[in-house]
């Protein structure tokens, strides 16, 4: 590529809108532009990094025996209302009718389109195990994009669907993927942890994600950096702390005027906000339930909706509370509370010593034990894990730490194909399920990831294996003979290996390419300049590490050979 004619428009100001490196970085550097909230267009060097990432997950998913397809981005409506997602994905899913008034959804996903697919044209157990992947345009409806690539409206996604005889099988195909994805991410030069994960809409039993660590992360993981133990804050479990025990004195009430939050009725009554009841009121299904957790801690409603077994649920709204007046907006409390449905976290099993609010305005209860003043229908765990708890496998304290989830992989079992009748025939000729799973790599998602994960102040630093080119040509004060010959020359050397090079052949300041070549973050550039008048040599540039070698061309040449011969024998070394 020479630089003069390649479409690079490089910014030097930051967009208004860009809060993170990733974002900021891939516009300046000339690889996206923004054609509207969420949806981008990627440039010539966005869509050579793109092409880069989805080779390696297509020799990777080759290797482990996956096919490659192409599904429709547009899906009828009675695939969907089939599996029962129609409905249940909400307005997350982009829906058009076609000039019949026929319903569609922008694809979001493709249980429905392959498990039809395969429910067609699949009906022997000779024909199994199958799996089957695309790359290809997904589309979800954000309430808010934001971050760039990390939460877009239009997206590029790797998605591939496993089909097996049984459950044995389906653990079989889920651990093959799941070890191709670690080197997917390897190979992309990021550092990742896979962790447990909850299965959302998809569904399942068993999902893990796959996180690249960042600040800018969404997502919040719990570590033990003592034992294996790795989760999604979501689906995460810690052990509790000792549950506080009552004295066995009377249950007071107290006058707690003009106090409503956690921290006002605990200051006022001497308690930490561990000893407070939080009462939360769920609308679930149109019935009211009653959600307790100690004051110090947060309801985490991925894992409540496990315990409700469904994701029909919200918290009261003032229209809720209106309905129901008989609970008493901010003084609402267990104790009394006989016409709804309770449900309280593990650490308030046998508890005492407690305070909760007396379903009466400016007053809360005082010395309240559970089991004697109030009684819970189920206990479960529904608390978020914070740093410094109890790791729930050693008992070692957690951390918490932000990332960036670029896969997930989901044991399906029977969800889609008993809903979807996708059935084989066995030896004996009795037709059963298939056990599915699937597998998602955001492959422009693991772009900006690794962006986030290689830079500077001054520019992208992108790894080898996904780099636009390997070697950034920069021949200061180029309308000099001897020096646009020299750049000329290397130009063609590398072109003739079948190289991937930007020559810069603008007729641009030293200061000006310099800080065009940090900002594009290529791994290696050659400059020549004032060495080359004197010795001919031509000086090798880091970008990593800011190393800088003076060496003759053929040095250069060798060097840059051995650097990507180690990239071909990594990736040879991926098939399974």
């Amino acid at each position: 590529m020479r630089q003069s004619r390649t479409f690079i428009p490089t910014l030097r100001e930051s967009p208004a809108d860009a809060e993170i490196a990733s974002h900021r970085l891939l516009v300046r550097a000339g690889f996206l532009r923004k054609v509207a909230s969420g949806i981008y267009e990627f440039l010539p060097l966005g869509t050579r990094v793109v092409h880069k990432i989805s080779r390696i997950i297509r020799e990777e998913m080759n290797a482990a025996g996956a096919q490659e397809i192409m599904l429709p981005i547009m899906q009828p409506r009675e695939l969907w209302e089939e599996s029962g997602r129609w409905s249940k994905y909400g307005p997350e899913m982009m829906r058009l009718k076609d000039r019949a008034g026929r319903e569609f959804g922008l694809g979001p996903t493709h249980e429905e389109v392959i498990t039809d697919l395969v429910r067609k044209n699949v009906s022997s157990y000779r024909e199994l195990p199958l799996n089957l992947y695309q790359i290809g345009s997904k589309f979800r409806d954000e309430v808010r994009p934001r971050f760039g690539l990390l939460r877009a409206r239009e997206f590029l996604m790797k998605d591939a669907y496993s089909f097996d005889r049984d459950e044995e099988g389906m653990r079989l195909s889920y651990q093959t993927m799941y070890d191709a994805y670690g080197r997917i991410f390897t190979r992309c030069g990021c550092t990742w942890r896979a962790v447990e994960a909850a299965t959302g809409l998809i569904g399942g039993d068993v999902s893990h994600e796959f996180m690249v660590p960042a600040e800018v992360g969404e997502d919040q993981v719990a570590l033990c950096d003592a034992c294996s133990y790795a989760a999604n804050v979501e689906l995460a479990t810690y052990r509790r702390h000792e549950t506080p025990r009552g004295e066995g004195k009377a249950l007071e009430k107290v006058f707690t005027p003009d106090r409503r939050t956690i921290e006002e009725v605990g200051e006022f009554l001497g308690l930490e906000p561990s000893r407070l009841v939080k009462c939360l009121m769920y609308l679930v299904e149109g019935r009211p339930v009653a959600v307790l957790v100690p004051g110090d801690r947060e309801a985490n409603e991925v894992k409540l909706a496990r315990v409700l077994e469904t994701d029909e649920f919200r918290l009261f709204n003032e229209a809720d509370w209106r309905d129901h007046p008989q609970l008493l907006q901010g003084f609402v409390g267990p104790v009394g509370l006989d016409s709804v449905e309770i449900i309280a976290d593990e650490y308030l099993r046998g508890a005492g010593g407690l305070a909760c609010g007396a379903n009466q305005a400016d007053y809360h209860l005082v010395n309240v034990e559970e089991g004697r003043d109030f009684r819970v229908h189920r206990f479960a765990d529904v608390t978020s894990a914070r740093t410094g708890d109890a790791c729930p496998r050693c008992g070692e304290t957690l951390r918490v730490e932000a990332g960036i989830e670029v896969g997930q992989v989901f044991q399906l079992g029977l969800k889609y194909s008993e809903a979807m009748r996708c059935y084989y025939h066995d030896e004996e000729g009795v037709a059963r399920p298939m056990y599915m799973g699937c597998y998602g790599i955001g492959v422009t998602r693991l772009m900006a990831a690794v962006v986030e994960q290689h830079h500077d102040d001054r520019g992208i630093i992108w790894p080898p294996s996904v780099a636009p080119a390997i070697l950034h040509i920069l021949a200061l004060d180029y309308q000099r003979e001897e020096r646009r010959r020299a750049a000329e020359d290397l130009y063609r050397a590398c072109m003739e290996r079948g190289w991937e090079v930007l020559l810069d052949d603008r007729e641009e300041s030293a200061g000006v390419k310099f800080a065009d070549a940090d900002l594009l973050g290529i791994p290696f550039r050659a400059v020549i300049g004032k060495g080359y008048d004197e010795d001919g040599s031509l000086e090798l540039q880091e970008r990593a590490t800011s190393r800088r070698f003076r060496m003759d061309r053929e040095t250069l040449l060798a060097h840059l050979q051995d650097t990507l011969d180690t990239l071909e024998v990594t990736a040879g070394g991926g098939g399974g």
